[in-house]
């Protein structure tokens, strides 16, 4: 079986990120890039199924600007087998990007498809179940657990009332929850042998998909700072305060 795992370039999760001057988006000039953590999670989960033995090739996908490929890289460093860059230097709604990975999917006759549950950049949640309606494939999200057996997924997800189970047919979308595993550091040797694994680069045109965005974004601004706290006498002072000052009861 095939798997595919779609991986995004983000701004290091360790960064602290700035808006720009002008107000039209987040400062990207010199700052740390890295594959989104969720993603990291997917690229683990697809090398132990393959070293399971319950997959046999492992494609990565990403879709951004040319400096992605690293990210392709790091990838084939955990242990896929050849990565797929659709370069684009403009800014991909997850609409557009499910689109693209459908594409390939549908190209590279997938078998399974794990992505991170949501990017840190955007948490918009929604890349995986978009594809999924795209293909007309059950889906498992928010996985905490998966197994593959008799031809079906078995995907233990997280929900507001604890875990539940849920068995699909393949092809399938899986998305991964934090707690599905904890992604490899990739080795020297692997990090040599990642150079000169397969990466191909094609562009939107090429697979016949419209990314145009439906949005526009009209100003992007920090929060408001938070007020420093104060501490209060005694518990009728905090009600009072709780009541007439924040008017949260």
């Amino acid at each position: 079986m095939k798997v595919l795992v779609a991986v995004k370039r983000v701004v290091d999760y360790n960064v602290k990120v700035r808006v720009k001057a002008d107000g039209s988006g987040v400062e990207t000039t010199n700052v740390k890039f890295s594959m989104n953590p969720f993603d990291e999670i997917a690229v683990e989960e697809a090398v132990r199924l393959k070293e399971a033995g319950k997959a046999q090739e492992i494609v990565v996908v990403s879709i951004g600007p040319a400096q992605a490929q690293e990210t392709l890289r790091a990838a084939l460093a955990m242990g896929a087998d050849r990565a797929i860059l659709i370069q684009t230097d403009e800014a991909v709604e997850p609409l557009a990007v499910a689109k693209l990975i459908a594409a390939i999917a549908k190209r590279e006759e997938i078998g399974l498809a794990i992505l991170g549950k949501q990017a840190i950049d955007d948490d918009s949640n929604q890349t995986g179940q978009m594809l999924a309606a795209l293909l007309g494939w059950p889906q498992g999200t928010f996985a905490s657990k998966l197994a593959l057996e008799e031809g079906r997924a078995v995907v233990t997800r997280e929900i507001d009332g604890g875990l539940e189970t849920v068995s699909l047919a393949l092809p399938a979308v899986v998305t991964t929850d934090l707690r599905l595993n904890t992604p490899r550091y990739a080795s020297l040797p692997n990090i040599m042998k990642a150079k000169k694994k397969p990466l191909e680069t094609t562009f939107a045109v090429d697979l016949d998909v419209d990314i145009a965005p439906r949005l526009v974004t009209l100003k992007v601004e920090e929060p408001p700072k938070r007020k420093a706290g104060v501490k209060v006498a005694d518990a009728a002072t905090l009600v009072d305060k709780l009541k007439n000052e924040a008017k949260v009861i």
